[in-house]
């Protein structure tokens, strides 16, 4: 027993004189692994229905759950099931980039070819553009176009915006959406709606379900007496130079209802109905939305 307790007590002594340590040695540090990329589909089938041109109104579905919508970087609001709608400026470029993050976080993509629009372009060299407003007007149209912009901005959870439209009033289209003038080499705005002539006083009726946004309380200086409403996900309708107005804003409407009636209030030269709707900043012919005029 004597031999094997004098060993315990020279280790020590041995570890010392070998420079050993008991300090314990760290493990090596492992980098965590990446997080694996997002799958990325190309030309995605997000189920396109309408018109990808200039002016023209596109709906589409998204598988369910989807986390975000964008179409060139900028949020598209999506529905419960799945459905959408976008919408292309008369203007609009030639491309657009549809992307979508789904629940897997997988990304769909799809370039869309936006077809361009023979617009009716009408030259008169020898006509001036207009006189130069009075500062009168410019302060009188800058409170009008802020009651426009408020009105546009406001959101209903409401679903027109599903339904096929109906034509407000029926009757001759005496202006078509996107025609331009130049005066003398220099262009003038370009039409943003669709003009139906009727006598005045001829009722019209919700193209499709919304929520009244604007119900002017005195003609503005351009539009008249001017009504808009709110048909959901970002697409609205305005009805211009109206000779009354049957409805209030934040009143509820179903397609069909009659909300005004025609005049010529406004800047119009004859009594009509001007007809022009807008999804988000996009100006989009109301024509095709509606289909033939019965």
């Amino acid at each position: 027993m004597r031999p094997a307790r004098r060993e315990l007590v020279l280790l020590p002594v041995l570890l010392a004189i070998a420079g050993c340590t008991t300090t314990p040695v760290s493990p090596p540090t492992i980098a965590p692994s990446a997080a694996p990329a997002a799958r990325v589909v190309d030309n995605a089938d997000f189920h396109l229905s309408g018109r990808i041109e200039q002016g023209g109104l596109t709906f589409g579905m998204l598988p369910g759950g989807t986390a975000q919508l964008m179409l060139d970087g900028k949020p598209v609001p999506v529905a419960a099931d799945g459905r959408f709608l976008i919408g292309f400026d008369r203007d609009a470029g030639p491309r657009a980039l549809l992307e979508a993050v789904l629940a897997d976080g997988t990304i769909w993509r799809r370039s869309l070819a936006i077809a361009p629009h023979g617009w009716q372009i009408e030259s008169l060299p020898t006509l001036p553009k207009g006189t130069t407003p009075t500062p009168e007007f410019l302060a009188r149209r800058k409170a009008e176009l802020e009651q426009i912009v408020a009105a546009r901005a406001q959101s209903h959870d409401v679903a027109g915006w599903r339904q096929r439209f109906v034509w407000p009033l029926t009757g001759r289209i005496s202006g078509v959406f996107g025609s331009q003038r130049i005066y003398a080499g220099e262009p003038g705005s370009f039409h943003s709606g669709v003009d139906v002539a009727r006598p005045a006083g001829t009722p019209i009726a919700a193209p499709a379900d919304g929520v009244v946004t604007l119900a002017a309380e005195s003609p503005f200086s351009l539009e008249g007496n001017l009504l808009m409403i709110d048909h959901g996900m970002g697409l609205n309708s305005a009805f211009l130079h109206l000779s009354r107005i049957d409805v209030v804003v934040g009143q509820a409407v179903r397609q069909g209802d009659i909300v005004g009636a025609v005049g010529m209030t406004g800047r119009a030269t004859g009594p009509h109905l001007h007809w022009s709707m807008k999804w988000r900043d996009a100006r989009v012919d109301p024509a095709p939305v509606a289909g033939p005029m019965p």
